[in-house]
C-alpha cells in the first residue's frame, strides 16, 4: 500500500507527515501481520505492528495522526482507541520515533529498565504428542525453556490424556523447563477445574484462557478452589475489562495482546494489576517488530513475569523474520532474551524484505 501523505500545519520537526502499511505473511506458518511506518517532517521513521488492518482503519489512523507531533503519544492513543489494531501499531511507531529522537531505547524513555533481560515463553504447535515433543526439542535447542501447550482436539474430555502429554513433554524437556496450558477460552469452568486437578503435579506457570471471562463468579470459584494460576486478557482491549477480574480475585496472570493494545496501554493495565499483586505476561503471536516492542515493554514493567514470543519451526519463516529486523531481536539463551540497546525499538527494519513478503500476503 503506498504511503499516505499528510498535510500538516505544524512546524514541529516531529510532526507526522506520512503513514504507510505493509501487510506481510510468513511462507510456511501463514502467520500474518501488518507493519506500520510513520515518518516525521525531520525524516525520522518509526515502525509498529498489528494484525489485519482494513483500508478504513488506515484512513482513520491517518486522519488522527496527521500533523500531530510524535510526542503526542497519549492523545493519539485515546483518539485511536476505537481502532484497536491501528492504535497498537501507531503507538509502537510513535514511541520508536521518540526514542530515536532522544537517542534512547523506549524503555529508558519510559523510565526503565526494570531488569537486564526478559524471560521468554513460546507456543508449541502440533496435533499429536509426537509433534509437540519434536517442537519442544527444536525450540529447546534454540534456547527456549518455557512453553505454551495447546489442548489437542478431543483432549478436554479426557484429562488423563492431557496428563500423559505433559509426562512426555516433561521427559523430553527435563526438569529445567516450564509449561503453561492454552484453553483457548473453549471450556466450561467445570471441565477447566477437572483439568487443573489432573495437571496439578506439573506446577503449570498458569492455565491460559481456560474459559470465557463472562461469568466472573464461576471464574472466581475456579481460582479459589485450585492452585493452578489462571491467565486472561488476550481478547480484552481496555483496563475496564480487567477491573472486575482483578477485584474479584479471578485472575493471576494478566495477558494483554501487544498487537491489540500497544505499549502504553499495556503499561496502564499493568499499573492497575500491580495494585492487586498480579503478574503481567503479554500475549504476542505476530512478527519481529512486535517482538522488539514487547521486549521494550517488558523492560519497563515492575510486575513483568514472562513474554510470549513466536518461535517458528520452519526455516523459511525464521529467515523471513530475521530478514525484516535481524536475527538477534528474537534470539533466546537459557530461556531469556536480551534487551535491545539501540534507540527507539532498537531495530533496523529492512523495507526490501517487507516488500518481498508483502507479495506473498496478497
Amino acid at each position: 500500500m503506498p504511503a499516505m501523505q499528510i498535510a500538516s500545519n505544524s512546524a514541529s520537526p516531529l510532526a507526522v507527515v506520512s503513514l504507510r502499511v505493509f501487510p506481510v505473511r510468513e511462507p510456511v506458518s501463514h502467520r500474518s501481520y501488518t507493519v506500520v511506518k510513520l515518518t516525521t517532517r525531520s525524516g525520522i521513521s518509526g515502525y509498529g505492528e498489528c494484525g489485519a488492518a482494513s483500508a478504513a482503519d488506515v484512513a482513520k489512523a491517518t486522519a488522527v495522526v496527521q500533523g500531530k507531533p510524535a510526542t503526542a503519544v497519549e492523545v493519539i492513543r485515546t483518539q485511536l482507541a476505537p481502532v484497536a489494531n491501528m492504535q497498537a501499531a501507531v503507538n509502537m511507531a510513535l514511541l520508536d520515533i521518540v526514542g530515536k529522537h532522544t537517542k534512547a531505547p523506549i524503555y529508558r524513555v519510559l523510565g526503565g529498565p526494570t531488569r537486564n533481560k526478559a524471560r521468554v515463553l513460546t507456543a508449541l504447535s502440533g496435533n499429536s504428542d509426537e509433534a509437540l515433543v519434536e517442537a519442544l526439542k527444536v525450540s529447546a535447542a534454540r534456547g527456549h525453556r518455557a512453553f505454551m501447550v495447546q489442548l489437542q482436539e478431543g483432549q478436554a474430555a479426557h484429562p488423563n490424556r492431557i496428563a500423559k502429554t505433559f509426562d512426555k513433554l516433561r521427559a523430553a524437556g527435563g526438569e529445567n523447563v516450564d509449561f503453561a496450558l492454552d484453553g483457548a477460552a473453549a471450556l466450561s469452568p467445570g471441565v477447566a477445574g477437572t483439568i487443573c486437578d489432573a495437571l496439578e503435579r506439573f506446577h503449570l506457570l498458569w492455565f491460559d484462557e481456560p474459559c470465557p471471562s463472562l461469568n466472573i463468579a464461576a471464574l472466581q470459584k475456579l481460582a479459589l478452589e485450585r492452585v493452578t494460576p489462571l491467565g486472561f486478557g488476550r481478547s480484552i482491549h481496555s483496563g475496564v475489562g480487567f477491573q472486575n477480574l482483578l477485584r474479584d480475585g479471578a485472575l493471576d496472570v494478566l495477558r494483554p495482546d501487544i498487537a491489540r493494545n500497544g505499549i502504553t496501554q499495556i503499561r496502564r493495565m499493568a499499573a492497575m494489576a500491580e495494585t492487586y499483586y498480579t503478574a503481567v505476561a503479554p500475549y504476542h503471536d505476530g512478527g519481529p517488530i512486535a517482538s522488539a516492542a514487547a521486549l521494550q515493554l517488558a523492560a519497563s514493567l515492575p510486575n513483568f513475569f514472562i513474554q510470549q514470543i513466536p518461535a517458528p519451526q520452519a526455516e523459511e519463516d525464521i529467515r523471513m523474520r530475521a530478514s525484516i529486523t535481524g536475527a538477534s531481536i528474537e534470539a533466546v539463551k537459557d530461556g531469556y532474551a536480551s534487551l535491545p540497546t539501540g534507540p527507539g525499538l532498537g531495530i533496523t527494519v529492512n523495507e526490501e524484505a517487507l516488500a518481498q513478503y508483502a507479495e506473498r500476503a496478497a
